[in-house]
């Protein structure tokens, strides 16, 4: 009886060690591996490109008649409207031009006049009438230029805008097409974004961007898309997105370099999991979960993606935990160890593990 008893109490003992030896082997083979929970949020895809920020119009103005700047209207910063006055020049000679051919078309229409009264009368022939009648509507086409020519001496702006420029300076002697000013239109501004032709399908007009400026130290200003380009570059493989900046702050200036980024498709409450769990092999995405304390490969299809974050369509359920790294060893079954449980506290995931 006593040998029986500590035969099978040898046996138990060794039988204990074996398996606590072989649990523990267990626990040495399981992977390391660190999980992260889905999350349910809306995804925005976006585009995002680079491009200067530019006026919407802009036009040098240029002198139109030679003479001395007498006056000075505007200087740069100065808001400016279509055809207002930004310099006058002395005109001495062109006055004097216009009144001496406004003179003489009086005369002339005296001299008219007078020859179609003897015309009607019969007492001049009728070609004498005509030919006062030529010289008469030469003489007004010059009177006309005359005064043109005459008005040439007020510069205006030839677009609403702001000055930009201003290159003479009271008492300077310009000719004609010396450059005096620089009117630039900010409203609204644009931003030319090239985008590969891959992308062609997504952008339309009427989309929204958001337009970032570094030197600005990152402030935002609201975009939206206004024309698409219909042809595509063949020789960088991209088309042309005009975007129109809105800056009613007048912070935004033409030439500044802007991070412009386009909204082309918004899903709400999307489920979403790390870009960097997903498997890429044979064209197939796939993820592993951590099921008990082996891990499990699922497929997936994915959508939209933006900022680390991409959409699961199809194969997950969303109270599942991946594996975001130590996936690149595992197959189904595998036993893994999870390291770091980055569940935040208070998720649904914690509150049901601490139920159980």
């Amino acid at each position: 009886m006593l040998a029986t008893a500590a035969t099978l109490l040898a046996g138990g003992c060794s039988n204990g060690k074996a398996k606590g030896k072989e649990e523990a082997d267990a626990a040495a083979a399981a992977v390391p591996v660190e999980v992260q929970p889905l999350k349910r949020a809306a995804m925005v895809a976006v585009y995002s490109g680079t491009a200067s920020i530019e006026a919407n119009n802009e036009a040098d103005v240029v002198a139109k008649v030679g003479g001395e700047v007498r006056q000075i209207f505007v200087e740069e910063g100065d808001a400016v409207h279509e055809g207002q006055v930004l310099a006058r020049l002395d005109g001495d000679r062109l006055r004097l031009d216009a009144a001496q051919t406004e003179a003489n078309l009086r005369k002339l229409e005296r001299d008219y006049k007078r020859q179609l009264e003897l015309s009607e009368k019969g007492l001049v022939a009728k070609g004498t009438a005509e030919n006062a009648k030529y010289d008469l509507d030469a003489l007004r086409a010059a009177y006309d230029s005359a005064r043109l020519e005459l008005g040439y001496t007020e510069i205006r702006a030839p677009i609403p805008g702001v000055v930009s420029a201003r290159h003479i300076k009271v008492g300077n002697t310009i000719k004609p097409n010396d450059p005096t000013f620089r009117v630039t239109n900010l409203d609204p501004l644009l931003a030319y974004v090239h985008v590969p032709e891959k992308e062609f399908r997504k952008l339309a007009p009427g989309q929204p961007a958001d337009v970032v400026v570094d030197a600005l130290g990152g402030e935002r200003f609201v975009g939206t898309i206004s024309r698409i380009s219909p042809t595509v570059d063949p020789q960088t493989g991209t088309f042309r997105a005009r975007v129109e900046v809105a800056d009613a702050t007048r912070h935004l200036k033409p030439g500044m370099f802007a991070r412009v980024n386009i909204a082309y498709e918004r899903r709400d409450n999307a489920l979403q999991l790390p870009r960097t769990a997903i498997i890429d092999s044979d064209g197939e995405q796939s993820v592993y979960i951590v099921a008990g304390d082996k891990a499990e490969q699922r497929k997936i299809t994915t959508g939209l993606a933006n900022n680390g974050w991409i959409e699961v369509v199809t194969g997950l359920k969303g109270d599942e935990k991946v594996v975001v790294i130590g996936q690149a060893g595992l197959k189904s079954g595998t036993l893994v160890k999870v390291v770091d449980d980055s569940t935040p506290a208070g998720s649904p995931a914690t509150e049901q593990a601490a139920a159980k």
